[in-house]
């Protein structure tokens, strides 16, 4: 939905939000991921693929470790049953 015609965004509030969510941390993450996966060739930029974690980080998953990592389809990837919180349901 669009922001009213007045909205001003407070860049300095969405930035000291996403600090203490930890989210910086978690896109460096996901970066070094992809990162050791096109340097083997398995990925390339705007190829449609994304760098899977096989047990997500958010449930204790190993960021960097090859048995953790695996390629799909962005469809495949950012689809997956979700709770009412907006948290993924399994481990997978």
């Amino acid at each position: 939905m669009p922001s009213s015609p007045n909205y001003v965004r407070n860049y300095r509030q969405e930035k000291r939000t996403s600090d203490a969510r930890g989210e910086k941390l978690k896109r460096n993450e996901r970066d070094r991921a992809r990162y050791k996966l096109a340097q083997l060739g398995m990925v390339h930029k705007h190829d449609g693929q994304d760098v899977d974690h096989i047990r997500m980080l958010s449930k204790g998953g190993a960021p960097e470790a090859m048995s953790n990592l695996r390629v799909e389809s962005a469809h495949k990837n950012r689809s997956f049953p979700r709770n009412p919180n907006g948290s993924a349901k399994h481990n997978s």
